[in-house]
């Protein structure tokens, strides 16, 4: 059990650590108004902590830096949200005020402004679209033999699908089966479509549109595949700025795991509430072992879910960052309830 001068030496070495990137020292410990305590008693005070397993000491410094354990220590009983700054809190406001009206938009745009506030890397994750409804249905031919069919959904979400047309199709009979699926399959949820498209529409483009079945069959393959999820990344280069990564071989292992893993699992189970921080080994993988990652979920209207990722170095600002993505995923989840 650590006593209060060692909860309060510790959390000034974590606070010192992710702010200079260097190892903190009792000397340097003892000149802050803020740690009353002599050189030497701090100094004891460290040795404990590292026997604790809460630092350790690098071979290039009488210093001490955080371990894994004492990060979780600091994270789960001694971190403190920062008070946002008026500039921070204006360029939050300013994805808002905007009043985009695409979903996708909104994430781009979030998931940059997210990424510069806080240097590291931005992840959004957005709603499941499987839950979104048809809106408005769409073909543009692109040359004699392919077309493209666009679905638009009623978040704002928009799907493109490239398919085969056959040389005896009419356009005249495309916009017919246009008109059709618009007229039957709108409001539908887009986990419904392929079911909906074989069970009702077939029997109705063979009454009304010529020629139908091969296009229908393609146009019906290209629509009912796996539905886009939306992932975007925000300052993807960051990592290359942080001193932990200055390493390229690091930081390439960073990148693809990134580019690489399942973000859905990665990020966050959609089934939890609130702010999650995984430090280091608890991400699982041998590249993420120098990395934190900060989640956050937020709701997009009839229960859809998304999540807000900040993946950075274990010496992260972590007070900086919840208090950035609390306020963030509250927005959002108040802008997407207002467009969905």
């Amino acid at each position: 059990m650590m006593t209060e001068r060692q909860l309060h030496i510790l959390q000034a070495i974590v606070d010192g650590f992710i702010q200079s990137a260097q190892p903190v020292g009792s000397r340097q410990l003892s000149k802050l108004e803020t740690v009353p305590f002599s050189a030497a008693t701090i100094r004891n005070d460290m040795a404990d902590l590292e026997e604790l397993g809460f630092l350790e000491k690098t071979h290039t410094s009488s210093g001490r830096v955080p371990s894994e354990k004492g990060y979780r220590f600091y994270v789960d009983h001694l971190l403190e949200k920062e008070h946002l700054k008026k500039e921070d809190l204006g360029r939050i406001r300013s994805i808002f005020n905007d009043r985009l009206l695409e979903t996708e938009l909104l994430i781009r745009k979030t998931a940059g402004i997210l990424s510069d506030l806080t240097n590291y890397t931005s992840i959004l994750l957005g709603p499941d679209v499987k839950q979104h409804r048809v809106k408005r249905f769409q073909i543009i031919p692109l040359s004699q033999d392919s077309a493209v069919a666009i679905i638009v959904t009623d978040g704002g979400h928009v799907e493109h699908r490239t398919f085969h047309v056959p040389e005896q199709v009419h356009p005249a009979d495309i916009e017919r089966m246009v008109n059709l699926l618009n007229d039957r399959l709108v409001n539908i949820p887009l986990h419904e479509l392929d079911a909906r498209l074989g069970h009702e529409m077939a029997r109705l483009l063979e009454r009304h549109v010529g020629r139908y079945g091969e296009m229908f069959s393609s146009f019906r393959e290209a629509v009912s595949s796996a539905h886009d999820e939306q992932v975007v990344f925000g300052g993807m280069l960051n990592m290359l700025s942080q001193p932990e990564f200055h390493d390229p071989d690091k930081a390439r292992q960073v990148i693809h795991y990134m580019e690489d893993a399942p973000l859905a699992g990665m990020l966050l189970d959609l089934g939890k509430e609130g702010i999650h921080i995984r430090i280091g080994s608890e991400n699982g993988h041998l590249a993420m072992e120098d990395c934190s990652v900060i989640t956050a979920s937020y709701t997009a209207g009839e229960g859809r879910k998304g999540a807000i990722a900040i993946i950075g170095p274990t010496r992260m600002d972590y007070g900086r960052v919840v208090s950035i993505l609390d306020y963030l995923s509250r927005g959002l989840s108040r802008e997407l309830g207002r467009l969905l």
